[in-house]
């Protein structure tokens, strides 16, 4: 399965929607996106993962790295993720107290940094 990406912003935040599988051969175009978005001055991002069917270590990485980008510019990395087999995911790694996990994009758009 491939990956979709989309951008768009919401008030001061860029939210990212992300699609499918971030998984070792699909988490360089995420990195990439994330990126680009910290170079051109974003640095308050949602990531919407909503339509996530799978996420591995490699897409993991992919968002403690983005984290790190954005918080090199004091910004922030908030998560959208209601489905509980990826929530599980950063329960186990103990990612949870690392990243703000929201239930909805207007949750993490509104939540104060």
């Amino acid at each position: 399965m491939d990956l979709s990406l989309s951008t768009r912003t919401v008030g001061d935040r860029t939210v990212v929607e992300v699609g499918g599988e971030i998984d070792v051969y699909t988490a360089p175009k995420l990195r990439e996106q994330l990126i680009e978005l910290v170079n051109d001055g974003s640095y308050h991002l949602v990531v919407d993962m909503e339509r996530v069917d799978f996420l591995d270590s490699t897409g993991l990485g992919v968002l403690v790295g983005g984290l790190k980008r954005v918080r090199a510019h004091e910004g922030s990395l908030r998560l959208v993720c209601n489905q509980e087999r990826i929530l599980k995911i950063f329960r186990v790694t103990g990612l949870t107290k690392v990243f703000p996990i929201h239930t909805s994009v207007d949750e993490a758009v509104s939540a104060t940094d």
